[in-house]
Parts: C-alpha cells; sequence; structure tokens
C-alpha cells in the first residue's frame, strides 16, 4: 500500500496575524512530501508513526461522537489499516513551520472521509471554509489550536488567499522567473521550534493593550500590504514592506526568533541584502527570507543553507 503524495506548505505572509483576522497567503512546497504506507520491515520511525497513528484514531473516534455532522470517517478501514502497521512516511521536517501535521490530516481526510469534498469540484467559498473548519477540528490534536490552513494548503495543493477568518480563496500567483535575480527562500535555524508554546507567549501578550495596537496598526498593516503587492507583482512595494515588516518582527516577536539570529535579523534590515521574517510560529525551524539580489543574500548569508521556495 502506498497512498498519494501530500506537500508540505509555506505560509509567505499572515503567521499570528491571520488569528487577529490580517490577510494570508499560503502556498504549496513540493520539495517536502508524505504519503500513507505500510511495509513489511517497517523502520523505527515507521513504528513510532504509527503508534501515534493510534492515537490519533482514538481522537478521531472521539470527534465523530462529539461532531457527527462536522465530518464521518470510515473508522472501520482506519483501524483496520492502522493495526496492520499502516504509518506515515513524511520527508517534512517536523516542528520546522512547514506544514508537517497538515500533510497527515490531509492524507487522512483523503482516504477516509465520507462524502469528501475534492479538488475537482467547484471550489465554492463555502465548501473551502467547510473544508477549513474540518481541518481546523482535525489538527488540533497536534497543536491545541489550528487554523486548518496547513491541512488545507496540502490537501489542495493550490495557492489559498485568507483575506479573513470567514473568507477565503483559491488564487494564482505570479509565475516564477527562474532566472530572476529576486527570491524567497528559507534559511535553517538548525533547532526545531514547538507550536503551542509560541503560540501561548502570543495569546498572553494579546492581554496587552499597546501589544493589540501594535498589530493592528503596524503588523495587519504591512502583512496585509505585502499580500496585495506579491498577488499583484508589485515587487518593488513588496520588498519596502515587507522591511517595514521585518523590523516589527524583530522588535514585537523577539521569543520567537532564536537568540542567535536576531543579529543576522538585524544585519539584513541595515544592508538591505535580504529581510527576513518568522515562518510558521516561529521559535527554530525555518526562517522565512526575501531577497532583491540572492547572490547578495547568498554572499552575506554564506555559513547558513539557503533553500529557494520561489524565484522573480
Amino acid at each position: 500500500m502506498k497512498g498519494p503524495l501530500f506537500y508540505s506548505k509555506i505560509l509567505l505572509f499572515g503567521e499570528y496575524g491571520i488569528i487577529r483576522d490580517s490577510k494570508g497567503l499560503s502556498i504549496p512546497y513540493n520539495f517536502y512530501n508524505g504519503a500513507l504506507k505500510k511495509s513489511e520491515d517497517p523502520s523505527a520511525e515507521a513504528i513510532a508513526s504509527n503508534a501515534s497513528l493510534k492515537r490519533y484514531t482514538t481522537y478521531l473516534e472521539t470527534l465523530q461522537t462529539e461532531q457527527p455532522d462536522l465530518v464521518a470517517f470510515d473508522l472501520e478501514s482506519l483501524k483496520n489499516d492502522v493495526d496492520s502497521g499502516m504509518y506515515f512516511d513524511s520527508s517534512i521536517p517536523q516542528g520546522y513551520g512547514v506544514g508537517s501535521s497538515g500533510a497527515l490530516v490531509a492524507a487522512i481526510y483523503d482516504k477516509y472521509a465520507a462524502h469528501k469534498i475534492t479538488v475537482l469540484e467547484n471550489l465554492t467559498r463555502e465548501k473551502l471554509l467547510q473544508l477549513k473548519n474540518i481541518f481546523s477540528q482535525m489538527e488540533s490534536f497536534f497543536h491545541g489550536k489550528s487554523s486548518g490552513l496547513d491541512p488545507l494548503n496540502s490537501y489542495l495543493s493550490i495557492p489559498i488567499l485568507i483575506n479573513s477568518k470567514d473568507n477565503i480563496e483559491a488564487t494564482g500567483i505570479p509565475t516564477q522567473s527562474f532566472d530572476g535575480k529576486g527570491a524567497v527562500f528559507l534559511l535553517d535555524s538548525g533547532i526545531v521550534g514547538e507550536t503551542a508554546p509560541m503560540v501561548n507567549i502570543f495569546m498572553e501578550n494579546l492581554k496587552d493593550k499597546g501589544f493589540r495596537a501594535m498589530l493592528k496598526n503596524q503588523f495587519v498593516k504591512y502583512t496585509d500590504a505585502c499580500v496585495d503587492n506579491f498577488l499583484h507583482g508589485d515587487m518593488k512595494s513588496l520588498f519596502t514592506n515587507t522591511k517595514k515588516l521585518s523590523k516589527v518582527v524583530l522588535n514585537n516577536f523577539k521569543p520567537m526568533i532564536p537568540e542567535q539570529f536576531h543579529g543576522i535579523w538585524q544585519n539584513g534590515i541595515d544592508t538591505n541584502d535580504y529581510y527576513l521574517k518568522l515562518c510558521g510560529s516561529g521559535g527554530g525551524g525555518y526562517i522565512l527570507g526575501f531577497t532583491e539580489d540572492l547572490e547578495r543574500a547568498k554572499a552575506s548569508l554564506k555559513d547558513y543553507k539557503l533553500e529557494v521556495v520561489y524565484q522573480f
């Protein structure tokens, strides 16, 4: 048995902001993927994944009992497959902000959900929201509180534009230019991040009036501008707004940025060689970078491994 592949995702803009109704833009990232599998001779990782799937199956049973109108699964098939050693074989790094649990949720929904919504039908806003809601409940097992966007992106494998909590749509992004100098890249922090503690810090900060004002007047404002600039291919404005966003994040989201990257973050702002922002909840994993000149950014960050996500 080998199921279809589900890809990792990158939230280009909107981390934390979408909790406060900012815009967001999420794109599939095909470099990493995962699939449900069975093996005659499972590795230690496969055995650990299978044990995790057992716990997840119990969670889905409870979910179906408590919210029968949300989604129905073929639980019997799921249990049989898990009992016979099924696991999620994935190259997606965990705790890196690229949606490892999202791909697993998408794979389970795809294989075991009854009356599933598919990418082949007319994806109305209602259907997208319904899917997002189902995925949000399904992924909460892994994160405590999930927006459902990661599995949605992985399941549909198309860019998703978040206008607000109740308004999401599939979107097109400007075509890549592989000989372009500009790029979006991932910078490996070398540290595994955990989502829940970072989200908790953010929720605590929200109790502070000054923090809420900064979010509304700066963070959400620049995030929304970046999304619009990117979708319209206005790269000059994109870099102006990304720089502003990078500064706001460095000044107000320090706990989410690994300490050894504070200086590197500031250096990008000072030199304009690149601008960094959070990828996912932060605290480790990948950091997202934007540059108008990829070669210059590579020279400036020569001690680090960069993975190019998108070129223009």
